[in-house]
């Protein structure tokens, strides 16, 4: 009698996998970059994708083969892990203070052939940066960032952020790059709802970059939100657009976001260690293999049936199962995470799946807080 056919997430080589581990599926992450190439037109110059989720040299290269040149991070070691994969155009999305921005300046000068930028929010943001940027090799390219009611880092989009922009294009040591409008604020289930919300702020954030142009000379392009408004922000040709999670895509964003088109291209693989009761299982899966910022559920399995979350810890989660009286120690569990950001981050090595097979490792090198610089 035949096999039974493998489903996509799951291994043909599985004993060779110590749990927890995190598969990456190639051929399901170049999927989802030509998704997104498409939302733009395919014009790779209108993306900007964010690497804080992927953190790999390898899982970045994939985007730069696709065309994509330019990207944020919000280190310096995911800045690094971008030039190594090929990047042109790498923008430091957090406001520096004066070490990160010693630093960031460090790899300017080593790496000139590399178009490094950072944002500003504040009039202090802006004095380390010019006091720094004297002994860069080229202007430091610098982004005002705004506050579009997330009321995280930015600057309102008034007369507060013309006159920061104003000075950063003034300065002889700086570039005034664009405006960075992060609105990761806009989580609404309905697209029309996030839609609706995105226009309300494109039209103000639209009037101060003409106020902008009419002081310097120059309209500043828009650097625009992430993942759950980037349909919107693609439908809108002049915006370039920084989604991230999409590339791997994750059970909360596919949950939350059905206008999204993306496939789960990292999945969880954790085993059954102990069967504390006939119906719960306990699993290897704990805080430190899954983010767990949020409330259970914090993973979806795919060939397990969850009736609760019963508990988690450090090493451990368990978790009720009509079926746990089928499952054997030793039996695998395959999940997507419900936030797969920080859990990429957990993991020192991706395990790369081809045609159900693990056959190689890709170090999640800007995990690491520093690499070189």
């Amino acid at each position: 009698m035949p096999e039974p056919k493998l489903k996509w997430f799951q291994l043909s080589n599985p004993e060779r996998i110590s749990t927890p581990a995190l598969c990456v599926h190639p051929e399901r992450v170049r999927k989802n970059i030509q998704r997104m190439l498409h939302a733009v037109g395919d014009q790779a110059t209108r993306l900007c994708p964010h690497v804080k989720t992927i953190k790999s040299v390898e899982l970045i290269r994939l985007m730069v083969d696709a065309g994509i040149r330019q990207f944020k991070c919000a280190t310096v070691a995911e800045g690094e892990a971008a030039i190594e994969a090929g990047a042109s155009d790498i923008l430091l999305a957090i406001p520096a203070s004066l070490p990160l921005a010693t630093r960031w300046l460090e790899m300017a000068k080593a790496r000139p052939q590399t178009r490094l930028a950072t944002i500003v929010d504040s009039v202090e943001g802006l004095e380390i940066m010019c006091a720094l940027a004297k002994a860069a090799p080229v202007p430091l390219r610098v982004w005002v960032d705004l506050n579009l009611g997330m009321n995280r880092t930015g600057i309102r989009p008034g007369k507060g952020a013309k006159h920061l922009a104003e000075a950063v294009h003034a300065s002889p040591h700086l570039e005034l790059a664009g405006l960075h409008a992060y609105d990761g604020h806009l989580h609404q289930d309905a697209a029309e709802d996030r839609e609706k919300a995105c226009n309300a702020w494109h039209l103000e954030v639209r009037d101060l970059a003409t106020r902008i142009h009419q002081h310097t000379g120059t309209l500043p392009p828009i650097l625009a939100g992430g993942t759950p408004t980037f349909p919107m922000h693609a439908a809108t040709p002049d915006l370039i657009c920084s989604p991230g999670t999409c590339v791997l895509w994750d059970a909360g964003y596919a949950a939350h976001f059905k206008d999204l088109d993306f496939d789960w291209a990292a999945v969880l693989m954790c085993r059954v260690i102990s069967k504390p009761a006939t119906d719960s299982l306990c699993l290897d899966l704990g805080h430190k293999s899954v983010a767990s910022e949020m409330v259970p559920p914090r993973v979806h399995f795919l060939n397990m049936e969850v009736d609760a979350f019963l508990s988690h810890s450090e090493e451990h989660l368990v978790v009720a199962s009509p079926k746990a009286n089928t499952m054997e120690i030793g039996s695998i569990a395959y999940g997507i995470p419900t936030h797969i950001c920080p859990t990429v981050a957990l993991h020192q090595e991706l395990q790369v799946v081809h045609d159900n097979r693990v056959t190689e490792t890709w170090e999640v090198i800007a995990r690491n807080l520093r690499i070189h610089f």
